[in-house]
């Protein structure tokens, strides 16, 4: 598959022990790359499986193309088994609390010992500092750094409309577990990768505290915010859709005056130079506005696509799925849940040679490879049974 595939890390094993989505993400970052992803799930499945609403794609989405083992990790059996199962990988993936770890004796230190060459990758809310045992969750961490305070309007801090922290957090863990495994070639030697979910937003939010340290002053949310172009605004069109338009240069200020019918607007004294639109915007804006809203999207579209003038439509996720870009080849992955349903959904957004990416792969049924792996450890049907935790002895 490899002369097809782009899959670099074909041949590494990760056992995966988490849920929800910054584990989980992890994961399937590396499974997109083509590692054998190995998610270990107590009896009767990851509880993420069972979300409804908003929590519903949380399992199927970031646990494609993984195998799926079932280990009682509350009992001996179960625990020796996951020994002998890290005893074969190259990458533990967690997102266990550290008490939790401590006592099951997965602690990052003891694994080093145990196992020198194996790679952990610790998903946490928070690095080491005061905040470490604290219980962290997406919105938390978005609210404490400044990141909801940035996206609502004054007064009304607000998530930002995906969990993005989790998301990217899983990512870094996953680029992090990467540069571990380039090290590993020359020393041979493993190591504790903590990422955390707080320090991730702070990234996110790190325009911002620059701006403050720079100049001395907390910018505004974004609604409220100082604009910094001439145009940059969401408009109506006259076919009741809306599109975001920009014009940010000087030549694209000179462009879409003459494609909206305000050359004019050109020549006004009160208009020359950046600033000094920027200052306008008050009076210019209503204009562009009016101009905007004597044309359909479609002709605003194919105008600003001609020209180079920066646009989007307004659009909803599941308008996605009629996105002649989104539906190129590529564009998405198909997977099959259990139970016979399908989803198509995104892999990785880059592009190499001319090379397809690892496939993205089905989601496995609850202990779906729990025989076959453990099987080929050397465990027998009654090691396995003892192992897993449910009376089927596994899939």
């Amino acid at each position: 598959m490899t002369d097809t595939h782009f899959m670099p890390l074909e041949g590494i094993r990760v056992v995966e022990m988490s849920h929800m989505i910054m584990g989980p993400a992890c994961g399937m970052f590396l499974s997109l790359l083509g590692a054998e992803v190995i998610k270990v799930e107590p009896p009767g499945g990851d509880k993420t499986r069972y979300l409804q609403g908003m929590g519903r794609p949380m399992h199927p989405l970031f646990n494609r193309g993984k195998k799926s083992v079932c280990l009682d990790l509350k009992s001996d059996a179960g625990q020796e088994t996951l020994h002998r199962l890290l005893a074969t990988a190259d990458v533990l993936v967690e997102n266990f609390r550290d008490s939790a770890l401590d006592g099951m004796g997965l602690d990052p230190t003891g694994l080093r010992e145990r196992y020198p060459g194996l790679i952990v990758s610790g998903c946490k809310g928070f690095l080491e500092g005061p905040y470490k045992h604290r219980t962290a969750l997406d919105e938390v961490v978005q609210m404490m750094t400044g990141l909801a305070y940035m996206t609502g309007p004054p007064g009304q801090p607000l998530r930002v409309g995906s969990s993005a922290n989790d998301i990217m957090g899983g990512l870094f863990g996953a680029f992090a577990v990467l540069a571990a495994l380039l090290e590993r070639q020359s020393t041979g030697q493993g190591r504790a990768i903590r990422v955390g979910l707080f320090e991730n937003c702070l990234l996110l939010v790190a325009q911002h505290m620059v701006q403050f340290d720079l100049d001395g002053v907390n910018p505004p949310p974004m609604p409220a915010r100082d604009f910094s172009w001439p145009v940059y605004d969401v408009f109506d069109t006259a076919s009741d859709r809306q599109l975001f338009i920009g014009a940010v240069t000087d030549g694209q200020w000179a462009t879409i005056t003459g494609l909206l019918g305000l050359d004019y607007l050109r020549d006004d004294p009160r208009l020359q130079g950046r600033e000094a639109q920027i200052a306008a915007r008050d009076w210019t804006i209503p204009l562009f506005a009016e101009a905007v809203a004597k044309h359909t999207a479609d002709e605003l579209i194919a105008m600003f696509e001609a020209s180079g003038i920066p646009f989007a439509p307004i659009a909803r996720p599941g308008d996605m799925f009629n996105d002649p870009h989104v539906q190129r080849p590529g564009g998405l992955a198909l997977s099959h849940v259990p139970g016979g349903q399908t989803f198509r959904a995104p892999a990785l957004p880059f592009q190499v040679d001319d090379l397809d990416l690892a496939p993205a792969g089905d989601i496995a049924a609850v202990g779906q490879d729990t025989a076959a792996v453990l099987g080929s450890l050397g465990l027998t049907p009654d090691e396995i049974m003892a192992s897993d935790g449910q009376a089927a002895g596994g899939a």
